[in-house]
């Protein structure tokens, strides 16, 4: 079914979340994010004239869940969404229904699908000014690196607490030349450089914190 022709668009919006998946892992390892660089490609919500089309990504909640996040609610909803329609009516009728009309059926389904996930996860997902200001907060905290080798110019993944006690995922690579930073060492974010990527040193208080 999934390389069948009459299902072509929901393959394509299956590869495509996979490619989605592929370049924020890279962008991560890069101390990047797909969805931070989409985000600033895109408009704020209130700098656009209110159209019709902006009407509708205000009510698939568009500014208040990161741009990324809708797109693969959608790509997902829309993916699943035609191939239960193609698998209903190849049961019922013994034929894939035609692409044009399983796409515009599964669009239509998908469209609300996106609004109510979206409005729910826009309660639990900070806005970006406090991610921000989480972000900067945490300068001088201690961080673990959890993956990877830290290289300047190349970050590792690592966690820290905020003053919440909440823990955050950052990436923090060697503000020194020559130096690297290993699985499960601590170190000290000295700057943000951007994003959730820090620039550290090595822990000079490793018996206090």
């Amino acid at each position: 079914m999934l390389f069948a022709p009459e299902t072509w668009p929901f393959t394509v919006a299956t590869f495509l979340l996979l490619l989605i998946a592929i370049v924020e892992g890279i962008a991560m390892l890069l101390g990047s994010s797909l969805s931070q660089s989409l985000q600033h490609l895109l408009p704020e919500p209130g700098d656009v004239h209110v159209g019709v089309f902006d009407k509708l990504l205000g009510w698939l909640s568009f500014g208040r869940v990161p741009a990324l996040v809708l797109l693969v609610l959608f790509l997902a909803s829309f993916a699943l969404t035609g191939f239960a329609l193609n698998l209903v009516v190849k049961q019922m009728f013994g034929f894939w229904a035609p692409p044009s009309i399983s796409a515009l059926a599964a669009f239509l389904i998908t469209l609300p699908v996106v609004r109510f996930a979206g409005a729910g996860l826009a309660r639990v997902i900070p806005q970006d000014q406090t991610y921000a200001v989480s972000f900067d907060s945490l300068v001088g905290r201690v961080a673990t690196i959890v993956t990877g080798t830290a290289r300047p110019g190349y970050p590792a993944q690592a966690k820290v607490a905020n003053e919440h006690g909440q823990m955050l995922y950052v990436m923090v690579e060697p503000e020194a030349e020559g130096m690297t930073f290993q699985s499960g060492e601590r170190v000290l974010l000295n700057k943000r450089i951007a994003g959730n990527r820090f620039a550290g040193a090595v822990n000079p208080w490793p018996d206090l914190i």
